[in-house]
């Protein structure tokens, strides 16, 4: 799929939104969380969204393109899901998960979906690489965390 300017503009900036309200949600997280190494987890996932965001927005500025305001309203809506499920839940730590998991498997998605794009130049291509495998890793470590939990409790 050919992009313009104008199009690759709009995908990078629904990136550093989307890792904005990530940001934000992985700090939800482990404000909610109880175990310990969760909260730990969930605060360095939140702190590289942050440098992801940071290196979208500069990546933009560099191709001389604006960049939009963050977060998002579905982002701060997706926050209060985040209290509202955590409240109704017996075990915060796997509603984190779950909130976790599905955000994570939209962002690789989203991520898919702007690498497809053939016009994206070899610098902006290889920051969304490195950021979807970075976010695919992750997706993999909750995956295990989740596994490790259900085992446990079986």
């Amino acid at each position: 799929m050919k992009m313009d300017s104008e199009q690759i503009t709009v995908k990078l900036n629904a990136l550093v939104q989307k890792n904005s309200d990530a940001e934000k949600g992985f700090e939800k997280a482990a404000e909610i969380s109880k175990a310990s190494s969760l909260k730990e987890w969930f605060t360095a996932k939140a702190l590289e969204r942050r440098m992801f965001r940071e290196e979208l927005k500069l990546e933009l500025h560099s191709l001389g393109h604006p960049c939009v305001k963050t977060p998002s309203l579905i982002g701060d809506f997706h926050r209060v899901w985040m209290d509202v499920k955590a409240a109704f839940s017996l075990d915060n730590d796997e509603a984190m998960l779950e909130e976790a998991i599905r955000g994570e498997r939209a962002a690789l998605e989203e991520y898919s979906d702007v690498l497809a794009a053939t016009t994206l130049g070899p610098t902006t291509k290889a920051i969304i690489r490195a950021q979807r495998s970075k976010i695919e890793n992750g997706l993999v470590i909750l995956h295990a965390i989740d596994n490790i939990e259900f085992q446990e409790e079986s």
